[in-house]
């Protein structure tokens, strides 16, 4: 899959920017403020219907302007495709494809899947498991629908579980024949979810260690745990639920289900977040999200673009170079990258080979300086 342009009103600090892209290596070097990331983030938008850095339509207008609209064209098997996303000031998001609008959002997830690596995914190893669990969530989504609606039955139900936990504790009431049809719904789905998210781990685990193991020479061992109190069974999970009634009264909440699972980070054994250097953590998160578009690709037949947003920082140039190595090795597929450095890049790109197109961007611009090949998108 390919992105061949991108065309951004209002977005950010880019009032009516228009960009062609290369097929392979996309450079786009700035100072930092200049708009650099925020090209990143629009495709990103494109193929997840958000954005990464803020999930708030309307802060990523442009400051004082009323609408923005984020356009692509993709090239995906071979048949090109229209993307857009639509956002005014107190209006619904519209998002397109094909000129034709979705009434879902959820009916795009995976269709057109794009990774990003970038320094906001620390939040993985040093924040809550919520922020473990949405990765989770996010990477089993883009190949697999059913999961996806799984999740937002489960989510729909955890909340009216809780609406009703808050009432009886703003009351001073309780009556537990009340949860059970909200128990009903929970049951069976949080039984799917931790089998699937199982089976995942399982699969990917693997793939993850490999891919790590080469962009740091085997370096360090890593794994993945994934940390869950649900049950195998159902009727074991029901249990569990009647068993945490106490505290959900208590508490006023849901104390047991799959929306307190976890993964557990390793390093030789050892919780990475406790046992890691700063180094050896971004180059875990890095191996992380070029592992997730390997799968992903796998799973789907379909090439995910990379977006590497700002990865020099606190990893050694050997490391770096290894990742260069990786993403242009073979038939890897389309990568955005960003840096401030406008020399830095290129060069590590030019010992590779690879087809690399640079753009320069200042004060929202984006000016393209060079290129080592013309994008041929129909080969």
């Amino acid at each position: 899959m390919l992105l061949q342009d991108l065309h951004l009103h209002h977005f950010r600090n880019h009032s009516g920017s228009d960009l062609v892209f290369g097929k392979q290596v996309n450079c786009l070097l700035g100072d930092n403020g200049s708009g650099k990331t925020n090209v990143l983030d629009a495709v990103h938008y494109l193929c997840h219907t958000k954005s990464y850095f803020n999930p708030i339509d309307a802060q990523n207008i442009t400051h004082e302007e009323t609408h923005m609209l984020i356009k692509g064209s993709f090239l995906r098997h071979d048949q090109l495709e229209q993307v857009s996303c639509a956002v005014e000031r107190g209006v619904k998001k519209v998002f397109r494809r094909n000129e034709k609008a979705y009434d879902r959002m959820a009916d795009h997830i995976g269709r057109f899947p794009a990774v990003m690596i970038a320094p906001d995914d620390a939040a993985l190893v040093h924040e809550g498991s919520d922020f473990r669990r949405k990765w989770l969530d996010s990477v089993i989504s883009q190949f697999d629908r059913s999961y996806l609606q799984q999740v937002m039955d489960y989510n729909k139900a955890l909340n009216q579980r809780n609406m009703l936990l808050r009432y009886f504790a703003e009351n001073r009431a309780w009556d537990a024949t009340a949860l059970a049809p909200w128990d009903a719904q929970l049951i069976p789905l949080a039984v799917a979810i931790r089998r699937r998210r199982e089976v995942f781990l399982t699969k990917f685990a693997p793939v993850f260690q490999s891919v790590y193991q080469e962009i740091t020479s085997g370096a360090e061992r890593v794994g993945l745990s994934y940390v869950t109190a649900v049950e195998t069974d159902e009727s074991g999970f029901q249990r569990a639920l009647l068993d945490a009634q106490a505290d959900d009264r208590r508490l006023r909440r849901s104390t047991m289900g799959i929306h307190k699972d976890d993964v557990r980070f390793e390093l030789a054994d050892h919780p990475l977040k406790r046992f890691g250097s700063q180094g050896q953590q971004k180059s875990f998160l890095i191996a992380l999200r070029l592992a997730q578009r390997v799968h992903i690709e796998e799973a789907t037949g379909v090439q995910p673009i990379l977006l590497l947003d700002d990865i020099f920082d606190k990893i050694d140039e050997k490391r770096v170079q290894a990742l260069m190595a990786h993403v242009t090795a073979g038939s890897f597929g389309q990568v955005f990258i960003t840096d401030t450095d406008l020399g830095r890049i290129p060069e590590l790109f030019a010992a590779t080979g690879a087809d690399v197109r640079v753009f320069e961007v200042k004060n929202g611009e984006a000016v393209v300086q060079e290129s080592t090949a013309a994008p041929n998108f129909d080969s």
